[in-house]
């Protein structure tokens, strides 16, 4: 039995990790992929303070270390189902059960899709730092224009011949900074109110995508080598169900104490409804989320 059970090893889970164990609280963090969550495909963090510039795989591994080194127990698993038992928490995963007595779920996001028919067979990639070097000195399209589009449009645009940026509003919703690096790249172009209406390809391989401007009407033909998509994320809280209240969007319904509407359930991070979705944000949640276990606890 552990005091805390915390769900997800990203910055938020981290964070908590670090936190309650802190506070001289058993914790084991349950994290079903690989450390750092969507962090650690981040090529370069420039807004994490203190780091000037880190990798996000680096900062992963700092807080994973610090976390051990403070006696949290890190086990890889996914978890299926909390179950709110009389005195603890069991949380379900595929390989085993772990009882706690407070949890707190930090589970992520995960990459979201253009749902266009061929999008699961075809070469598409979500993450720049895993396959841009497939591409290097070759033509892409990058798919989005927030910050995660902007920053894998600012990496790729060292390694790719050309890029193509498409974005179906009328602007780039990320930083100020990162729309500034890319309008000072050469081999960057932008297209606005466009959409994606499909793909075409040879033999699996990704030869053109099918476009819409929505401002113009004209539907277009635009040939690429590969297509990056980095539309934002989505939540996958389907296995809390049972313990928290899901808004429309799937997303863990909380305010900014980081409560759910189960008394010893917790949540932190990217996976509850929040106006903004940072690494600093995170591990501010993650923070919150643990105070508020550790005094459920000792109350």
């Amino acid at each position: 039995m552990y005091d805390i059970a915390v769900i997800g090893a990203g910055p938020a889970g981290l964070t908590a990790a670090i936190y309650a164990r802190r506070a001289d609280k058993t914790v084991i963090v349950i994290e079903k992929e690989g450390i750092g969550g969507q962090m650690a495909h981040s090529p370069r963090i420039e807004n994490f303070p203190g780091y000037p510039i880190i990798s996000g795989n680096e900062l992963a591994c700092k807080l994973s270390d610090q976390a051990e080194a403070l006696g949290a127990v890190i086990e890889f698993d996914t978890v299926t189902a909390i179950k709110n038992e009389t005195g603890h928490k069991t949380v379900v995963g595929e390989y085993g059960e772990y009882k706690a007595r407070a949890v707190i779920i930090a589970a992520g996001a995960k990459h979201r899709t253009l749902g266009i028919p061929g999008e699961d067979e075809l070469n598409i990639s979500y993450c720049a730092v895993c396959d841009g070097a497939f591409y290097k000195d070759k033509d892409i399209c990058i798919i989005g224009g927030g910050n995660s589009a902007m920053q894998e449009v600012v990496y790729l645009s060292d390694i790719c011949k050309s890029i193509t940026v498409i974005q179906n509003l009328p602007c780039f919703t990320g930083e100020k900074k990162l729309e500034d690096k890319i309008n000072a790249s050469s081999n960057v172009k932008v297209v606005f109110n466009t959409v994606v209406e499909g793909f075409e390809s040879d033999n699996g391989e990704i030869t053109a995508i099918r476009i819409h401007n929505t401002d113009t009407n004209k539907h277009s033909i635009l040939p690429t080598d590969g297509v990056f998509v980095a539309i934002g994320h989505a939540p996958e809280n389907q296995a809390f169900e049972s313990v928290c209240k899901l808004n429309e969007l799937g997303y863990i319904v909380s305010d900014e104490c980081c409560l759910t509407e189960t008394e010893g359930v917790f949540v932190a991070g990217d996976c509850r409804t929040k106006m903004i979705r940072q690494i600093t944000t995170a591990a501010a949640d993650g923070s919150i989320a643990a105070i508020a276990a550790c005094r459920y606890l000792d109350r």
